[in-house]
């Protein structure tokens, strides 16, 4: 089963814009805060997507559906380790995003924003690698 990747692939490329004009924008200017959101949004589809696409990648790994779909967030990202599907350190950057999320999701203030806009250089880059990394199990599976 080939996993499409087009709608992370297009949030990230929207990340990565948000994140641009973000740098570029004055932070008196409301510009500002409006590429602040888009990015705080997209870093949250990001972060659920890449959830959400790695069960898909390791249900052939289990013996049922139902195990994979009962793992939790960390447990997928441990499990795509032991798969060789992402690195040691790429899983712990992700746990790390999702913490900083869950440490801070009360709170959708400036300084959560900030927070997480200083993680968004890093985070695209794991994100476009994980969506590389998905590609090619899917090429793997057609073999």
């Amino acid at each position: 089963m080939e996993i499409d990747t087009s709608y992370y692939e297009r949030c990230i490329s929207t990340l990565e814009k948000a994140h641009s004009l973000l740098l570029k924008a004055n932070v008196e200017e409301i510009d500002y805060e409006m590429y602040r959101s888009a990015s705080i949004k997209e870093f949250e589809i990001i972060l659920e997507q890449s959830g959400k696409l790695l069960r898909k990648v390791l249900k052939p790994y289990f013996h049922s559906s139902k195990e994979v779909d009962k793992l939790y967030f960390k447990d997928i990202f441990r499990q795509a380790v032991l798969r060789s599907i992402i690195s040691a350190e790429s899983c712990e950057r992700w746990l790390e995003y999702r913490d900083n999320r869950n440490n801070t999701a009360h709170d959708y203030g400036v300084a959560f924003a900030e927070d997480i806009v200083v993680l968004l250089p890093q985070f695209i880059a794991d994100a476009k690698e994980l969506a590389a990394a998905i590609n090619m199990q899917n090429h793997a599976a057609e073999k």
